[in-house]
């Protein structure tokens, strides 16, 4: 039998949590059970990879390409066969990691949790944590020959679009997080995006998803987590989390998942939405 249809046939492989140590994943690096993505974006990719890792495309099959806006929430039906094209079934592990740390693999982690697959899991620190402590690396692997079965159905309450979080902005009970730069929210550093208003939206709080690692890249202890999130919103707030394109507002989420804050919603369009030219409000450098 072939060692990935034995795997399925077998019991799941469960992650510790939304969060895998290096030495985690080493002890299960050739368990065939294992999915490993790499998901780091186009500009922080690179030829070196943990092995056994597939290339995750954020930018393509695993957004919708009807959208005008980056990185948003495919169909089910999409979300359901990108999966599959990397082997992933119902009796997968996913576990993603970023070139940068972390950065955008949690937005994997994001999109199979709100597609109701929850053995998926980020890796701590992402490649620069492997790298330092002298793992093997190598190239990316091949796609599987044969894909998985996984079936994923988007569940509502993950999400937020735009009038979401114009309410949430209105509601005392709600803080909106962003995850950008200081620089960003405070509109003296420039968007990344051509045509982009410079600031934020007034009321929202900022809390960059930078805030909630340490200077090795990993996410700070649960306690520290937990200070930095009430110092940003209230204990009970229920949270939008927002950045520039959907996929730092998920660092946020997960940081968010993992001190017991589970009311929260991505804004999918985040920044490259509000921030264009029209009638959402925004408070610029000038203070209007």
């Amino acid at each position: 039998m072939d060692p990935r249809t034995a795997a399925h046939a077998a019991a799941p492989l469960e992650p510790p949590g939304p969060v895998v140590t290096t030495g985690w994943l080493a002890e299960h690096l050739h368990d065939p059970r294992l999915v490993l993505v790499d998901a780091s974006s186009v500009l922080n990719r690179t030829e070196e990879a943990i092995p056994g890792a597939l290339l995750l495309d954020l930018d393509g099959p695993f957004s919708d390409p009807s959208a005008d806006l980056p990185h948003t929430l495919p169909p089910a039906e999409q979300l359901s066969a990108a999966a599959r094209g990397l082997g992933v079934s119902g009796t997968s592990t996913v576990v993603a990691y970023d070139a940068r740390g972390i950065f955008a693999s949690a937005r994997v982690w994001w999109l199979l949790h709100a597609a109701g697959f929850d053995r998926v899991a980020v890796l701590d620190g992402g490649l620069p944590a492997w790298t330092a402590e002298g793992r093997p690396t190598g190239a990316h692997a091949a796609p599987p020959a044969e894909p998985g079965d996984v079936e994923l159905t988007v569940r509502p309450g993950f999400f937020a679009d735009a009038e979401d979080v114009a309410r949430a902005l209105r509601d005392p009970a709600a803080t909106v997080l962003d995850a950008r730069s200081a620089g960003r929210f405070a509109g003296t550093e420039p968007e990344p995006r051509p045509g982009l208003r410079p600031g934020h939206m007034p009321g929202a709080v900022n809390l960059p998803y930078t805030r909630l690692q340490g200077p090795d890249g990993r996410l700070l202890s649960l306690p520290e987590l937990r200070a930095r999130l009430a110092a940003a919103a209230p204990e009970g707030h229920r949270l939008v989390t927002s950045c520039g394109s959907g996929l730092t507002a998920c660092v946020l989420a997960l940081g968010a998942h993992l001190a017991g804050r589970d009311d929260v919603r991505v804004y999918d369009g985040s920044w490259a939405e509000w921030g264009r030219p029209g009638p959402r409000p925004v408070v610029g450098p000038e203070g209007s």
